[in-house]
């Protein structure tokens, strides 16, 4: 016997009146049973390939708090070619690190899930991870330097499989809310207060996105330290609650060949934060661009009244992560407009390097129309017919 969540009719095994239909529906089939007895049947669904589009918290939190029509019709647009399985709209560990800042969180955190109909991105920290470890195998076996980049990277493998009724969501815990939010307003300032020293700045993009590239490559290996040297003094509390980044350099270690010297190990990585291996991975790769394109935008004059710099700019951080870590895997990024502005920079060219399109409030037609798109060209017939089979009384 089943849970039937559609009647369609009788049952071909037992003959028991409306008791036969769909159970669920699984990646690749429909599941259908009977609520009296064991006959069931798989019924197989065509392959699919959805766009992915990843909506930076800004349209979230505008669309949830708003009653602008522009972030109301593209919600719409949205949550329709979810539902006709042409669009994958994951939501990521960033969201969930952002919204619970929100007095409202638990209500915007549910809309947002909504929205992604249970899709989830690889948490950020594991996309940053995997990214590091390929390139530094990479670097080890001597294979050249562009990061071969591939979507497991940050999605799931199904991704493009058809949609469960059924959604189940686990609960996290965010650890203390008020110094998260203490800290990221502590970040922004600190990002405003450096603008007057880059304006008397004289060194070139290139010179800042070497330092870029230094700063990161250096914090892994000082966190490292500061984690081994807790644990060397006996310190093992270090390993629950050091911070995540410290166990990077640890992880590099554990794939070192054996062959080479227990003391040329640790050297061996240095070299790999140092090498264009490491600059090539798309998470240190636009991280990088973006932070020398905005000390490029502010020495040119951009930002000059603090207040607006902070009102700008107050989410920068997260919304830098957001971009840094999933824009390479996905077909659109929607993001606002001082991020759009930056990743639009030459500097940065985010859309000719990762072949992502980027929209925000300045070409949102453009978005609208890209969503048009997408239904006009997948809504074959044969689409048609596996939706209908799939969730009866969807409208089509």
């Amino acid at each position: 016997m089943a849970i039937v969540t559609y009647v369609l009719g009788d049952c071909p095994g037992c003959g028991t009146k409306d008791s036969f239909g769909n159970v669920d529906v699984y990646k690749t089939h429909i599941y259908r049973g009977c609520k009296r007895c064991r006959h069931h049947e798989r019924v197989p669904l065509p392959a699919l390939k959805k766009q992915v589009l990843y909506l930076d918290q800004f349209f979230f939190s505008s669309a949830f708090r708003s009653g602008d029509d522009r972030y109301l019709e593209a919600a719409d647009r949205i949550a329709r070619l979810t539902s006709l399985q042409l669009l994958a709209v994951p939501y990521s560990s960033i969201h969930e690190d952002e919204t619970n800042q929100w007095e409202k969180r638990d209500e915007l955190l549910k809309f947002i899930k909504a929205t992604a109909r249970g899709e989830e991105f690889e948490p950020a920290y594991e996309v940053e991870h995997t990214q590091l470890l390929k390139a530094f195998r990479a670097w080890l076996a001597g294979k050249p330097a562009p990061y071969q980049l591939e979507p497991s990277d940050a999605l799931n493998d199904d991704i493009h499989g058809w949609n469960s009724y059924l959604r189940i969501d686990v609960s996290k815990y965010f650890g203390n809310i008020d110094l998260v939010r203490d800290l990221k307003r502590q970040s922004n300032e600190g990002l405003i207060d450096l603008f007057d020293k880059w304006r008397e700045s004289n060194t070139s993009f290139g010179e800042d996105l070497k330092a870029e590239y230094t700063a990161m490559g250096r914090s892994y290996m000082d966190f490292y330290i500061q984690y081994a040297g807790r644990i060397a003094r006996g310190d093992y509390a270090a390993i629950h609650d050091a911070p995540i980044i410290s166990s990077i350099v640890e992880s590099m270690l554990r794939v070192i060949p054996p062959e080479i010297p227990a003391d040329q190990r640790l050297k061996r990585c240095l070299e790999f934060l140092l090498s264009d291996h490491f600059k090539e991975t798309p998470y240190q790769w636009v991280n990088a661009h973006m932070l020398a394109t905005l000390k490029m935008m502010v020495n040119e004059g951009a930002y000059k009244k603090r207040e607006k710099a902070l009102k700008r700019l107050r989410g920068f951080f997260f919304d830098l992560k957001h971009i840094a870590t999933y824009a390479p895997y996905v077909d659109a990024f929607v993001m606002d407009q001082p991020m759009a502005e930056l990743v639009t920079r030459p500097t940065v060219a985010l859309e000719s390097r990762y072949s992502v399109k980027t929209f925000n409030l300045n070409n949102w037609s453009e978005l609208l129309a890209w969503l048009e798109e997408i239904e006009a060209a997948g809504m074959t017939s044969e689409h048609r017919a596996a939706l209908a089979s799939a969730y009866p009384g969807l409208k089509i």
